[in-house]
């Protein structure tokens, strides 16, 4: 038997032993504690990798037993994927991959509905005409509100990965506002005639954008369309006996069915 070992993995300690670190000689552990590759401490003399102390338990445990074990509400799978990713252990990453496959079957049928809201709002704003000259303006600007729900949380994850807000002149993903798996709210401005961009960051205004279409959706006409073409191309059709027509049509209600 080995001397137990304490990492210090992104500030979360784990001991072990050598012989669960080197279990897998070609990963980046069975290089790092079999002397090929160097080892960093920290002030206690443990050894340090800079990575997600929290998922690494899951890393750890799969290099004991060889068998991947996970809640089943565990909700972190991507950062789990680039974490086995990074450490290079090639079982661990095939059993997530059919961990993936199986969740992806788990939700063959699958709901997916869409309530929309529209206002309009007026915004007040400062205009330079010259130096040391300004003058106040003000337009009307479209804000829209879209509460979405699914029973698949795969497909709310491809549908964050597409759509991405504008905030301070950068695009961010809308995968890092999904904090419910079910449920995404989304709330996002149209652009406003004669607004400086600056104006955009000082009152927080979100505009909303598409990839990889590179367009901004400045309707719910150009929203429906968009969220439309991801939801079908996933298998979801459209619920014939729900919503009415006519919420449908004027893009009040949206509601996909999928069975495979």
């Amino acid at each position: 038997m080995s001397d137990p070992i304490t990492l210090n993995v992104g500030g979360k300690l784990y001991t072990t032993s050598l012989a669960t670190l080197t279990s897998f000689p070609d990963s980046m552990l069975g290089a790092m504690f079999s002397g090929k590759m160097p080892t960093k401490k920290d002030s206690q003399g443990n050894c340090f990798i800079d990575r997600d102390g929290k998922v690494f338990r899951y890393i750890l445990n799969f290099l004991r037993t060889s068998h991947l074990d996970l809640p089943e509400d565990f909700q972190e799978m991507g950062l789990l994927r680039r974490e086995a990713d990074f450490y290079q252990v090639q079982p661990l990453i095939e059993a997530l991959q059919e961990k993936e496959v199986e969740l992806s079957k788990a939700e063959k049928n699958a709901m997916l509905n869409i309530t929309l809201n529209q206002r309009v709002q007026t915004v007040h704003f400062t205009v330079r005409e010259a130096p040391q000259i300004y003058s106040l303006s003000s337009s009307s600007m479209e804000v829209f509100n879209a509460n979405i729900f699914s029973t698949s949380c795969l497909f709310l994850k491809l549908l964050g990965s597409k759509l991405f807000y504008c905030s301070n002149g950068n695009l961010s993903s809308i995968t890092s506002h999904l904090q419910d798996p079910n449920h995404l709210t989304l709330d996002w401005v149209a652009n406003v005639e004669g607004l400086p961009e600056e104006e955009y960051t000082k009152q927080n205004l979100k505009r909303l954008w598409v990839v990889p279409a590179n367009k901004q959706i400045n309707s719910f006409q150009v929203f429906v369309e968009e969220v439309l073409k991801i939801a079908l191309s996933d298998g979801f059709c459209i619920d014939s006996s729900h919503p009415h027509a006519v919420d449908f049509m004027n893009n009040k209600i949206i509601r996909l069915i999928r069975y495979r």
